[in-house]
């Protein structure tokens, strides 16, 4: 019934937050590809942080598909009108890659590269087109590729999208004067450059370290060295941006709104804090609009390393839109609502990236020809279930990790159905291996999808003090367990069963899945309750091995309480949500729980 209620009252809060945005919101352009979704191993970004951040808007509400616009790649005639021939025809040279990058990747992994900060650009571009000719702000979920100068790229940087932009509107007659402001960890050096001779465009960055000392005749460079805390990274804002808006008087502010300031940022070394993100956002937004100047802000994505990167992004934005602080948080319901709509897109067929996979689609579809035992679940091909590994994004995380060729393998034996997934074409590193079959015995009148057995691992990762080693673990966890069971969901949903069944091997496991997870039998639940509020102050390895060494004991028996692996299930239809909501359930788990109280006992 919790759950239930939950489920509920989220729907209308959704809901409503749609209705109160289309009445009162702010109407801001968004600019985004599904092509945007790209990396190469070694880079430590995340290649999903726009797709993450658009999910959350549309989640809440607070923009539709109307304000979502689609780039195409910008040309090279408006590429040129920044970077030089001679770069340009350097860009096939291996130690143009290696100058950019640092090291050297595959022919094909840098052409994709090139290919997708070109579609950024002309996100970059795009924004700026929508922004003046609407007189609304306007998102680039991208870009932001500021250390590439007009001879030369860095720092990952190949083509420099807000000078592209700048130089293309300059070409169409723009001849208002414009202001780059930007506040990623570091140097915008190559945009500084590009405009150094422009007094019409001032370029203000504020950084740990200037990349490139050549003076230009409009610019303020600020280096602020590392360990920047809150205080001085906001009272340096606050100093130097006003006057430079108030002199210049812009007609344009192109904002490179970079999250690697924050202090999880997995390269910055600065220890800005999420509340200090905003406020500097906060702080330029309301700068560019102060003394009633209707001033279009144009923002592209910048700098920022890690899963979390995506959340302070989507933190300003939703402040943008509706002018309230939003905690964005991705759980598996968020994870699956996203899938659903990458699906459908793909089923629409508006999802440009799927037209290399065409061919394969056959494959996701039921009744097609082949063998039923060469097919998992009856249903996929090693191609079909790839497809989706890739379409929804998991591979490309998984190539974000450093694992450049992930490789899927089948196995249909009579053991069960298995689908192992190794980091490269050699299979020497095994990153998941996952065995399935449906079961129409475990919960009476549904078809499940029974989870045998899942193993997620990182083969190149090792245990730290944070990060210790859990009952059963031979290595680090991989950090995808949501979006692998968010694919399950999915794939509940398009094979039609009634939901997902798990037996919990340990009581972290358990745990990590309460959430979301029920247990089959209210005496099961009453148990695991009793047993989490037993070892509530205990860290999660700490608990799992105190209930195995038997330190967690029935108050009324004295006994010790022993992990008994209770079978747990994840509703996805109907049927098994109204039967675990049922009033027979909670109510046996109501008596069930008041009967049961268990204790911690140290240990001889």
């Amino acid at each position: 019934m919790r759950d239930l209620l939950s489920r509920f009252h989220e729907s209308i809060r959704r809901s409503l937050s749609r209705f109160l945005h289309s009445l009162h919101g702010r109407r801001v352009h968004f600019v985004y590809h599904g092509g945007y979704e790209y990396t190469i191993g070694g880079i430590a970004s995340d290649p999903l942080r726009a797709q993450r951040t658009l999910a959350y808007l549309l989640d809440q509400g607070l923009i539709g598909e109307r304000d979502l616009s689609t780039p195409i790649p910008a040309s090279l005639e408006n590429i040129s009108r920044v970077h030089t021939p001679a770069y340009l025809d350097r860009l096939d040279h291996t130690e143009t890659m290696v100058s950019v990058l640092g090291f050297s990747i595959t022919d094909e992994g840098w052409q994709g590269l090139i290919d997708v900060q070109r579609l950024m650009t002309g996100g970059t571009i795009q924004a700026t087109r929508l922004a003046l000719r609407t007189g609304c702000d306007a998102v680039n979920l991208g870009g932001g590729f500021h250390h590439a100068n007009p001879e030369r790229g860095a720092g990952f940087c190949i083509i420099n999208d807000v000078a592209v932009a700048i130089k293309r509107l300059r070409a169409k007659g723009y001849q208002h004067r414009i202001l780059v402001v930007d506040l990623d960890i570091h140097d915008g050096n190559g945009t500084r450059v590009a405009f150094r001779n422009d007094p019409t465009v001032y370029t203000l960055s504020i950084h740990n370290e200037t990349w490139d000392d050549r003076p230009a005749v409009a610019d303020s460079t600020i280096a602020l060295g590392p360990d920047v805390d809150d205080d001085r990274y906001l009272e340096v804002i606050r100093r130097e941006l006003p006057p430079v808006v108030a002199n210049h008087k812009p007609g344009l502010v192109l904002y490179v709104a970079g999250v690697d300031p924050a202090a999880d940022d997995q390269i910055g070394n600065w220890h800005i804090s999420d509340k200090g993100l905003l406020t500097r956002d906060r702080i330029v937004f309301e700068q560019v609009k102060c003394d009633g100047r209707r001033v279009p802000l144009v923002v592209v994505l910048g700098g920022g390393y890690g899963g979390k990167a995506w959340r302070y992004s989507a933190r300003f934005y939703a402040w943008m839109l509706a002018g309230e602080e939003h905690d964005p948080q991705e759980d598996i319901d968020a994870i699956v609502r996203r899938f659903r709509r990458i699906e459908n897109e793909a089923a629409a067929g508006t999802r440009p990236r799927d037209s290399a996979w065409r061919l394969s689609d056959e494959d996701l579809l039921p009744g097609l020809a082949g063998a039923a035992d060469s097919r998992i679940l009856g249903q996929y091909t090693k191609v079909g279930f790839e497809l989706q590994l890739e379409r929804l994004g998991i591979l490309n995380q998984i190539r974000a990790k450093g694992f450049a060729a992930p490789t899927v393998t089948l196995d249909t034996s009579e053991l069960g159905h298995t689908i192992r997934l190794f980091g490269n074409t050699d299979r020497a590193e095994l990153l998941m291996e996952l065995r399935l079959r449906r079961d129409r015995i475990a919960v009476p009148g549904m078809e499940m999808l029974y989870v045998e057995w899942l193993l997620l691992q990182n083969p190149r990762a090792h245990f730290t003090a944070d990060r210790s080693r859990l009952p059963g673990q031979e290595k680090p966890g991989l950090g995808l367990l949501r979006e692998i069971v968010a694919l399950l969901v999915l794939i509940c949903e398009q094979i039609e069963l009634d939901g997902i069944m798990f037996v919990p091997a340990h009581y972290y496991m358990a745990a990590l899945g309460h959430r979301h997870l029920r247990f089959v039998h209210a005496a099961d639940a009453a148990a695991f309750d009793a047993m989490q509020e037993a070892v509530n102050e205990q860290g999660l390895a700490d608990a799992t091995r105190l209930i195995e060494q038997g330190a967690v004991v029935d108050k009324a028996t004295n006994v010790p309480i022993k992990w008994h692996a209770p079978p747990m299930v994840l509703p996805v239809g109907r049927r098994l949500r109204q039967s675990l909501q049922g009033a027979g359930f909670e109510e046996e788990y109501s008596r069930l729980r008041s009967q049961v109280c268990y204790e911690l006992r140290h240990l001889s």
